[in-house]
């Protein structure tokens, strides 16, 4: 075979794969998230009480921060 005709089948070829990848790539944009009608499906029992309030984990919310931070630690 030709390398001409190699070359041109391998780029229609590349042309047909970066096609096919183009079409199926589906990035959902920004939508509004709401609850009508879904209240009726999702209600909490009457009878369902919280036992304490719930306060937040100060030392775990400071380890999430320093986690999202880039784990980077001081040099010594």
């Amino acid at each position: 075979m030709k390398l001409e005709i190699t070359r041109s089948l391998l780029l229609v070829g590349a042309l047909g794969v970066a096609t096919l990848a183009a079409a199926a790539w589906h990035e959902p944009g920004p939508e509004v998230i709401g609850s009508h009608g879904q209240q009726a499906s999702c209600r909490v029992p009457a009878n369902v009480q919280a036992k304490q309030a719930a306060r937040p984990d100060h030392d775990l919310l400071l380890f999430l921060f320093g986690m999202s931070q880039g784990g980077v630690s001081a040099p010594r």
